[in-house]
């Protein structure tokens, strides 16, 4: 094996589980993974059917539905007749869901600048260049382009 290649499947590991430390011992109880990557693409995309979510995250649709189930359990996703006219109900983002995403995006963020307080805004660009060309290699090599929404305008991108 490429010991490159093993280094960086390392720092991978490491910087999942960082982000997994940041949700410790917090107030509130944080959003699991799950939803949170269902509600960040809801937020990104619009209402999505169960089918589109399954294509999109490439996971079988009953994999899909029962994450969707707990979301609308717990009142973060609910049923909507498609603004498009077709025949399948969409999901959307409740203003609950939204809410405790955002919370989440929050802290994570907060936990981000405790790492980054001392980096200048150039080794910021640089991280985020790096990690936005990474996670566009991952989406090419599996056929699936993540929504980036603009930040500073919220509008959505597919690149």
């Amino acid at each position: 094996m490429d010991h490159l290649l093993a280094r960086i499947e390392r720092e991978c590991m490491l910087l999942a589980r960082h982000q997994v430390m940041v949700n410790r011992n917090v107030e509130g109880q944080p959003l699991e993974r799950s939803a949170y990557l269902l509600i960040s693409r809801l937020e990104a995309e619009g209402p999505m059917s169960i089918g589109q979510l399954a294509d999109a995250f490439k996971l079988d649709t009953s994999t899909v539905n029962r994450q969707v189930a707990a979301l609308l359990r717990g009142g973060l996703a609910e049923r909507i007749v498609d603004p498009d006219g077709g025949l399948a109900r969409k999901l959307r983002a409740t203003e609950e869901g939204r809410r405790r995403l955002a919370a989440d995006r929050e802290r994570y963020c907060r936990g981000i600048e405790r790492v980054l307080g001392d980096w200048s805004p150039d080794e910021r660009r640089e991280l985020l260049d790096v990690l936005t060309r990474f996670n566009r290699s991952i989406e090419d090599a599996q056929d699936t382009a993540w929504p980036r929404p603009d930040l500073a305008t919220g509008a959505r991108t597919a690149e």
